[in-house]
């Protein structure tokens, strides 16, 4: 056994050579494909990205370093990967442009599914035009409420109905997807008693047993 004052010695040089390792992001070290089809034009503050399906653009920390290892790859850097806000906007820089690579040559589609008895969506013109920033349509849903839900459809989202309970949203931006979808599902979430609702993507609930009496 060893003495008390040299296990204490050993487990202080333990901790210290943890605290010296070296911090990363794993997602923010991956490096990004660039497709043939796609140009991107860094600023000081930006990362303009050009596709077939449109131009956007990625902000970008004075901190980020973008470099090319090889032709079409992106990588991404950090000037200190030990401090946690640079840390953290690496992985977060990095997840951004490459949506924003796969938004302006693939984009994004997300399904919406209305589950429930009588529950049903159309689409219809907007009597309100495109004002508002809309694309001139609207959902008509029924959703078991007294009154018919009517959410106008932005003019960066397209909506397609495949049946008359599944909504198919897309659009170049997945935040913005994301969001829209949200607005449609608060007027019905899903509920765990009967597991009716509208359903996002692949989005499940646990149905809860009714307690009896």
């Amino acid at each position: 056994m060893l003495p008390r004052s040299v296990l204490g010695t050993a487990v202080r040089q333990f901790s210290c050579t943890a605290r010296a390792c070296a911090h990363t992001s794993h997602i923010g070290k991956a490096p990004i494909p660039i497709p043939q089809n796609v140009s991107l034009l860094p600023s000081a503050t930006s990362l303009e990205v050009k596709g077939p399906l449109g131009t956007t653009s990625v902000p970008l920390e004075s901190y980020m370093q973008l470099t090319f290892p090889q032709t079409n790859v992106l990588s991404i850097a950090v000037e200190n990967a030990e401090e946690k806000k640079q840390r953290s906007m690496w992985g977060l820089t990095r997840t951004l442009i490459s949506n924003a690579v796969i938004g302006m040559t693939e984009g994004f589609t997300l399904p919406v599914y209305l589950v429930g008895v009588g529950y049903r969506a159309a689409l219809e013109d907007d009597p309100r035009g495109t004002t508002d920033g809309g694309c001139g349509q609207r959902l008509s849903m029924k959703l078991g409420h007294s009154h018919t839900v009517y959410v106008p459809i932005p003019a960066y989202i397209k909506a397609e109905l495949p049946s008359a309970t599944k909504i198919v949203l897309s659009c170049t931006d997945k935040h913005l997807l994301g969001l829209f979808a949200a607005k449609i599902r608060k007027w019905r979430p899903p509920e765990p008693y009967k597991g009716k609702g509208v359903f996002v993507g692949n989005e499940q609930i646990r149905i809860k047993a009714v307690k009896k009496k």
